[in-house]
């Protein structure tokens, strides 16, 4: 089955059809509306095959829905027609809860995406998971988010983000009791102690938009 993967971002929309290796990579951004997602789908697969499409977001997914509007990218997703407007059966999920499929090696993963945001998934024997941590409170003034993400970097310097992460991760360990923690996103690369975590790519995310459709096991 060749499977069309979107991976969403506040910055990017990445996409990939099974059979080729490299990406493509679009602009987003704040405003960035399905309508001009589609657009860009048209020009950029143009010639391309694929039987079905999974769509990778920031942002809640229930029961194959969007559950709230992205907040870093424009409006009109929620009752937006995927299926209809692609014209293959589609499936929606969480863009963190998508990343940690792609790098899933069975047992119980928590996974943790470091970007812009905090994007978290947990699997447990292959039954997907999508987590909302980011909203958790790291104080009584800052969210896991706002510590974490891109922003919490840039006012506290790397060495002090990543002395929290750290911290974070000890204590997500003891609430989730995972056999092992992966990390990914734009920001993991700049972790330069990577002890107690597995590091993935990117990549991870269109590995497991396939792997969604072409591994029965996995469990929305």
């Amino acid at each position: 089955m060749k499977v069309l993967v979107l991976d969403v971002g506040g910055s990017n929309l990445k996409l990939r059809v099974t059979g080729h290796e490299d990406r493509t990579k679009i602009p987003s951004g704040a405003d960035y509306s399905p309508e001009r997602m589609m657009a860009d789908l048209k020009r950029a697969t143009d010639g391309w095959e694929y039987d079905v499409a999974t769509v990778g977001f920031p942002a809640p997914v229930v029961d194959n829905r969007l559950a709230t509007e992205p907040w870093n990218l424009g409006t009109g997703w929620v009752n937006f027609d995927f299926e209809k407007e692609i014209g293959k059966p589609v499936k929606l999920i969480n863009d963190a809860a998508m990343q940690a499929i792609g790098c899933y090696d069975g047992g119980r993963m928590l996974f943790l995406s470091l970007g812009t945001g905090l994007g978290s998934a947990l699997i447990d024997d292959y039954k997907v998971i999508g987590l909302e941590l980011s909203r958790l409170r790291y104080s009584s003034k800052y969210s896991l988010e706002d510590r974490l993400g891109k922003a919490g970097q840039e006012v506290s310097g790397r060495k002090k983000w990543e002395e929290r992460f750290h911290r974070t991760l000890k204590m997500l360990r003891m609430a989730f009791v995972p056999d092992y923690i992966v990390v990914g996103g734009g920001e993991a690369k700049r972790l330069r102690n990577a002890e107690d975590f597995r590091r993935v790519d990117n990549m991870a995310a269109l590995e497991g938009g396939e792997r969604l459709w072409n591994d029965e096991r996995f469990k929305l």
